[in-house]
């Protein structure tokens, strides 16, 4: 991937959250040195700035538990629009947020972008959580868990866009890869979709490049594009705790890595989501410099070129 065309896109978005601090993400990762690390693996990056989102008023739906739903559809519509057009610009963004209620904008439009190239829209998870919850299953009203039910096509998303999906991700495309906490709707919703869920113990029981490799065949096969969203709490809290929704038990730095290098010799990253940086939470910023080094990894910094770093 040496030579890429990168687009940096900061979304404040905090609202589908539980915990405020998410709005600072896109500026920690600033801070930790995001567009110089990839400037110096020899990539040319331009930062758009942060985008602001859409004005939305009046959406209603039948969970009295769903919270700040119009925020989060003006969020949702302005990262489609957004995704949709630097989809089909042949250049690589990287979203940086802000919590994973951007993916619901993000995922949906690459999955427009990707129908309008004619390939398919294979969406790698790396995620604590499975985020397949719908506006009506969600007990938290947390619309962060629900962007890869939204991208997948299930009912009762419409308020968000306006309208349906016209263009969805199929479910048999996405790979969760890292999950330790799902609910039992959401269990049920994956199991009948057909979505791959790798949790923590079938990593440990077979290792990373046993479970990511044959995904990556599969994207190679299919000449299909790849979306990696990378929340937070894919990575343990130990080593990563700027993050409101931490489970213990997490990947461990070096599996973590794996997976980047992994992602980069296979050439087929074509955007990325770094989401749920909650500096407010971080240890002087500790998590934010991972989380650029990880990206650092994805686009091609090798071990001998890795700075000597206390964590």
């Amino acid at each position: 991937m040496a030579g890429q065309t990168i687009r940096l896109v900061g979304a404040p978005v905090e609202e589908g959250a539980g915990r405020r601090g998410c709005v600072m993400g896109p500026d920690a990762l600033r801070t930790a040195g995001l567009r110089e690390n990839l400037e110096s693996l020899g990539h040319s990056v331009t930062d758009l700035g942060n985008l602001t989102p859409e004005s939305v008023h009046g959406l209603s739906v039948p969970n009295p538990s769903i919270k700040n739903l119009n925020a989060i559809a003006g969020w949702t519509r302005t990262l489609f629009a957004c995704a949709e057009k630097l989809g089909g610009e042949g250049v690589v963004p990287v979203y940086m947020g802000g919590d994973h209620a951007l993916a619901l904008g993000t995922v949906a439009g690459h999955a427009c972008a990707a129908h309008k190239a004619g390939r398919p829209l294979f969406v790698l998870w790396l995620d604590a959580h499975s985020d397949f919850h719908t506006l009506t299953s969600t007990d938290s009203g947390n619309l962060h868990g629900t962007p890869l039910a939204f991208a997948c096509g299930l009912d009762g998303f419409a308020p968000l866009l306006g309208a349906p999906l016209d263009h969805t991700v199929d479910p048999r495309h996405v790979d969760i890869l890292g999950v330790r906490s799902i609910d039992p709707a959401e269990r049920a919703f994956l199991l009948e979709a057909g979505v791959t869920v790798n949790d923590m113990r079938t990593i440990d029981e077979h290792g990373i490049p046993a479970l990511l490799r044959p995904f990556l065949d599969r994207v190679r096969e299919a000449h299909g594009l790849l979306h990696v969203s990378l929340d937070v709490d894919f990575l343990d809290p130990g080593i990563a705790p700027a993050v409101g929704t931490t489970v213990p038990g997490g990947t461990t730095f070096r599996e973590a890595h794996l997976v980047m290098e992994m992602l980069h010799d296979s050439g087929l990253v074509t955007s990325l989501d770094i989401v749920e940086l909650n500096p407010f939470l971080d240890d002087r910023g500790r998590t934010a410099r991972l989380m650029v080094d990880l990206t650092a990894s994805l686009f091609g910094r090798k071990v001998f070129d890795r700075p000597t770093r206390s964590f």
